[in-house]
């Protein structure tokens, strides 16, 4: 008996605490006196062991056993002890939050390795496990493409090989089964030291397009194309089921994991659940006039510290003209978890969106005039798609609509009464990393109250590249010169004036990087981390984005401690 992946420790909250894993077979899996049976799906076993009655602010070293087996941690391992922390009114105020995204697995390929560089994930694990345990993090968010379905790597094309004779209809340059799908998570989670890291820091998790394929959900038109291609169906459902499994069900705190009404079904059910799954994953895929089938955004609370995901993948709106970011209904769940006030006050509000909220300035209006230009009839609005799939102008800016009902929730947040110390907006995607705030009116505007200090925090790419020709462009983004240019033909267009405005404080920094967010009573600062070798990682930018008591917005202060390899501050 032996696990083919996991641990994977997720929610954690002050008394419970879930813990995935991968069996090799039908068993039940127990963790600090709790257990939990598998369910199968395609073949495959799958528990997460709900884990209560520990006590708050409670550091906890754990094995699993399988059918009373001891199977993690692994004999004689290097790495110190799996371990759960449990949350607490000791911890409330304190919170160290790490992120990223865009993260390729280990490859056996030299070149394509050379090409990728140091996984940062990786060297900041080595890093982390000779850390004493109070520097670990106190949560790993994954903000996207977790997995690369559609960037086939030596290994994925030894699968594809295994199945022509089975699969004859199935493209040679596609994963397309559940069983592939499982070869990338595989390949993904089961370096050493980065599945160390996951069994001992809680994950949460959302996916982006490369989890299903490049530029998934783009537009209205994508979504036809795709859907006369024969295997898409198939890839589609293998996509969403797994996400399913490996991903979305650890989000949920034990409390609504146990209350969910897909996860109840598929524990009530004899033999594999595959069925389920497709059903699941239809109703997730479908398009339902602005209310998903699947809610996958999801809340955490850290003490006094609330972080809210916001899936802005799936949870698209694109059929019958309609171009949402996210649905009427799921938005309006996003509001009520950000203005919720019933469990006590929020010092600190941290969103999760795999795409930046905010973009370099002239990236921004381009995609907002591209979305004009792509609803035009004839051959003006094939052009506008062709340009907006070729150049992946499908961030917030291009769903103007949702760009603007988001800064209009983060500006009430931040302004309002209950304002807190911060709002962060945590992203990824883009392959480059960058910090900007946002300019908020301060208390001479708005007597009797502070406002809350705004930011867009992006960290990408956790382990891939992007191509030396591409890197002017994002610098050039952020020209005020260009942004005054393409504003002024943003408004030509038709595009709407912005409600708010914002400036660069660091960045662009290029390479493979992990973020780390610090959030200590009303001291917030996040650190950019770059792999100085397989097994370090060192700070290339660090800024202090509020410090003090809140009287208005925070302090522009950068702190830089690294530089670019030609030598120039990578903050400013």
């Amino acid at each position: 008996m032996s696990l083919v992946l996991g641990p994977v420790l997720r929610h954690v909250g002050d008394t419970t605490a879930v813990v995935w894993v991968q069996p090799d077979r039908p068993a039940t899996v127990s963790v600090l006196g709790s257990s939990a049976h598998t369910f199968k799906v395609a073949g495959h076993h799958y528990a997460l062991v709900a884990v209560t009655g520990l006590e708050p602010d409670t550091t906890y070293p754990y094995e699993v056993a399988v059918d009373g087996d001891v199977v993690w941690p692994p004999p004689s391992s290097p790495l110190p002890p799996s371990t759960v922390r449990t949350r607490g009114p000791l911890s409330a105020r304190r919170h160290r939050i790490v992120f990223g995204s865009c993260r390729h697995a280990k490859v056996v390929s030299p070149k394509l390795a050379t090409r990728l560089g140091i996984d940062a994930l990786d060297a900041f694990a080595a890093q982390t496990a000779r850390r004493p345990r109070e520097e670990w993090p106190d949560a790993l968010l994954l903000l996207g493409d977790q997995v690369y379905a559609d960037e086939l790597t030596p290994q994925n094309r030894r699968r594809i090989a295994g199945r022509r004779d089975r699969h004859t209809n199935w493209p040679d340059d596609e994963i397309v089964g559940f069983d592939e799908y499982v070869g990338l998570y595989h390949d993904s989670w089961s370096d050493p030291e980065v599945r160390w890291l996951l069994s001992c820091v809680p994950v949460a998790m959302i996916f982006d397009d490369h989890d299903v394929r490049d530029d998934w959900n783009t537009s209205e038109v994508w979504r036809r194309q795709m859907a006369e291609k024969p295997w898409w169906r198939e890839r589609i459902r293998s996509a969403l089921a797994s996400y399913w499994v490996y991903q979305h069900l650890g989000n949920l705190p034990a409390e609504e994991l146990a209350a969910d009404p897909d996860y109840r079904e598929v524990l009530a059910a004899e033999g594999d659940t595959w069925p389920l799954l497709v059903a699941l994953a239809d109703r997730a895929d479908a398009e339902t006039d602005g209310t998903k089938g699947v809610r996958f955004s999801f809340r955490w609370d850290l003490g006094t510290s609330r972080f809210v995901m916001i899936d802005s993948r799936n949870g698209r709106i694109l059929d019958g003209g309609v171009r949402l970011m996210v649905g009427e209904t799921e938005f309006r769940w996003l509001e009520e978890q950000v203005s919720d006030r019933s469990a006590g006050g929020v010092e600190h509000l941290v969103l999760g969106t795999s795409l930046p909220w905010l973009l370099p300035h002239a990236i921004g209006d381009l995609q907002s005039i591209n979305q004009l230009a792509a609803a035009r009839p004839g051959w003006r609005g094939r052009l506008g798609e062709t340009i907006r799939q070729g150049g992946d102008l499908e961030h917030w800016a291009a769903f103007r609509s949702s760009f603007d009902r988001l800064t209009q929730m983060v500006t009430a947040a931040a302004t309002g009464p209950d304002a807190p110390v911060s709002i962060s907006v945590l992203s990824g995607d883009v392959h480059h990393s960058y910090a900007a705030q946002v300019d908020l009116p301060g208390p001479d505007d708005a007597p009797g109250r502070g406002a809350a200090a705004v930011h867009q925090l992006t960290c990408s790419p956790v382990h891939n590249v992007v191509d030396w020709f591409i890197r002017p462009g994002f610098r050039l983004g952020w020209s005020r010169t260009i942004a005054r240019a393409t504003r002024w033909w943003a408004g030509r267009a038709g595009v709407p004036p912005l409600e708010v405005t914002w400036h660069r404080l660091a960045g662009p920094l290029f390479g493979n990087t992990v973020a780390m967010l610090d959030l200590d009573g009303q001291h917030v600062e996040v650190t950019f981390l770059q792999p100085r070798s397989s097994g370090t990682v060192h700070e290339a930018a660090r800024l202090v984005l509020a410090d003090g008591p809140r009287v208005g917005s925070a302090p522009d202060v950068a702190v830089v401690t690294g530089t670019s390899p030609a030598g120039r501050p990578q903050a400013e």
